[in-house]
């Protein structure tokens, strides 16, 4: 069994980058920079990009269900003070807060399966975050 510089073995790193990246974004980046600067196996540090990847993309569609709230809030804001508050667009804040809640779920249920998938050194596929690897790596 192959084992990092630090004695754990790879596929328990690689499961715990995964894991991390349901507690913090910080904790992962730290793990992961670890793996690419001083570990040498290709599967681990493609897990450590992996990782990084999918934190990004979740991070990138909650931004924008927070810019779809706030351009909402912003149009709501500026009718009503045009038309003396006749528009109340609440139920559209109420789905971009229930999408918010639900991607984070979805957030959390990817990142388990690939941890507990890498446990065995096998992978899922991420669309778009595995085409962005194979072409950058």
């Amino acid at each position: 069994m192959e084992k990092t510089r630090l004695g754990i073995t790879i596929k328990l790193f690689g499961a715990g980058l995964y894991f991390l990246g349901i507690i913090s974004i910080i904790p992962l980046v730290l793990a992961a920079g670890y793996v690419l600067l001083f570990e040498e196996n290709q599967w681990l540090q493609r897990v450590a990009v992996k990782a990084i990847a999918v934190v990004i993309l979740f991070a990138i569609l909650s931004a924008l269900l927070g810019l779809a709230s706030n351009s909402v809030n912003a149009i709501t804001d500026f009718t009503n003070g045009i038309f003396n508050g006749t528009l109340n667009l609440n139920i559209i804040l109420r789905i971009i807060g229930f999408l918010a809640r639900v991607l984070s779920v979805v957030q959390a249920a990817v990142l388990l399966l690939l941890g507990f998938r890498a446990l065995k050194m096998r992978d899922v596929g991420v669309p778009g975050v595995d085409s962005a690897i194979n072409s950058n790596m």
